[in-house]
């Protein structure tokens, strides 16, 4: 491994561990890799503890335990556990597919600290639609169990063409669920929604209509359920920092072992991924190829490397520059300094007039029929 110059590395500090690209659910926006299934194998029950020992000493102290759907590993019990004894905060990032009063009651006595239940839309028919699942009443089960068990209860539903009409519903069915959070996350175009991008980017119209309704319903709610609206990138004029800045937060497991800078990484060139089969989590974070590659700024392109905002934005998302202009290196495009800004203007065109055409493009859904669930 090459080592770092860098002396003023910060130890990571929220860990990600995917512990599985398998799920029963087949979302068209789905952020694993539209490959996922060249990935088959996953780490075993030691291997996830060790990786979870290494990272705590390092200094992370939250754990998201993600997938795929997460609930398909027999021993989350037991890495739960390990967690607890570790001292991390653990979330279950979940479709809440596959869980049941049994197994929440169990993860509550293993340690587990926090659960976030996704649900794909307000009524059944479209949220089984887009889940490729009739997954909607027990989806809405699972909500009332999380809460008769003094967990948070934390909902997450992802924003998008098909659904962003429900915006109103979406927020009362929340408040009827009795979600102390709700996570209205606009969809981030990569892997599975990039693919779908055309089908799935709301118009301006429609989203500042969204987020109109949103921020009232803050309003009307405050002090009985937060609402966290997450802005879509390719309506803003600056873009995010990029995992809080490259290698300086965020370490993201997958399911194989490999370790990331971020879940999207894997899909960038070049980068040369290290594996906790290969390497220790201190020897990946300080001195592998991916973790180094964008620290700091000397890595940053025109006009990044110059502009006054750049420790704020960090140069933008790498994955999103790669996707949408085929150089990693570039200014995010979602930045109106990028000399390449116009591609953003052009997406938001190009869906524009998919959402106006008579001629309907059916999504492309994730494939999982023939991935072996067991719950």
């Amino acid at each position: 491994m090459a080592g770092s110059n860098n002396l003023n590395i910060t130890p990571p500090r929220w860990l990600l561990a995917e512990l599985t690209y398998k799920c029963p659910l087949q979302c068209p926006y789905c952020s694993n890799p539209l490959d996922y299934a060249k990935y088959p194998q996953e780490l075993s029950t030691e291997d996830w503890k060790r990786v979870l020992s290494q990272a705590r000493k390092m200094g992370a102290v939250q754990l998201g335990l993600s997938g795929g759907e997460p609930l398909t590993r027999q021993d989350l019990p037991e890495i739960v556990q390990h967690a607890r004894e570790l001292g991390y905060y653990s979330n279950l990032i979940t479709s809440g597919y596959g869980l049941n009063e049994d197994k929440i009651i169990a993860l509550k006595e293993a340690g587990l600290d926090h659960i976030q239940v996704s649900i794909q839309a307000s009524t059944q028919e479209l949220n089984d639609h887009l889940a490729g699942t009739e997954s909607y009443l027990h989806k809405r089960e699972v909500a009332r169990l999380v809460k008769k068990h003094d967990y948070p209860m934390v909902l997450c539903v992802v924003i998008h063409r098909e659904n962003i009409h429900q915006m109103q519903q979406i927020l009362e069915m929340a408040e009827e669920l009795g979600a102390d959070y709700l996570e209205v996350a606009n969809t981030q175009y990569y892997g599975w929604a990039h693919v779908n991008r055309d089908q799935l980017l709301p118009t301006r119209e429609q989203f500042l209509e969204a987020e109109e309704i949103a921020q009232a319903y803050k309003e009307k709610v405050v002090g009985k359920m937060k609402i966290y609206y997450v802005i879509p990138d390719f309506y803003e004029d600056r873009p995010k920092a990029c995992m809080n800045g490259w290698g300086t937060t965020f370490l993201t497991i997958a399911p194989d072992g490999v370790a990331l800078p971020c879940h999207s990484a894997r899909e960038l060139p070049g980068l040369d991924c290290p594996n906790v089969n290969d390497h220790s989590i201190e020897e990946i974070w300080h001195d592998s190829k991916a973790f180094n590659f964008f620290r700091g700024d000397d890595w940053m392109q025109e006009p990044c490397r110059s502009c006054d905002e750049k420790e704020k934005d960090k140069g933008g998302c790498r994955c999103q520059a790669y996707i949408m202009t085929g150089d990693m290196h570039s200014t995010d495009p979602v930045c109106s300094k990028s000399p390449q800004h116009h591609l953003i203007d052009e997406a938001v065109q190009s869906a524009r007039n998919s959402a106006l055409s008579t001629e309907e493009k059916p999504l492309v859904f994730r494939n999982s029929k023939n991935s072996k669930l067991h719950f």
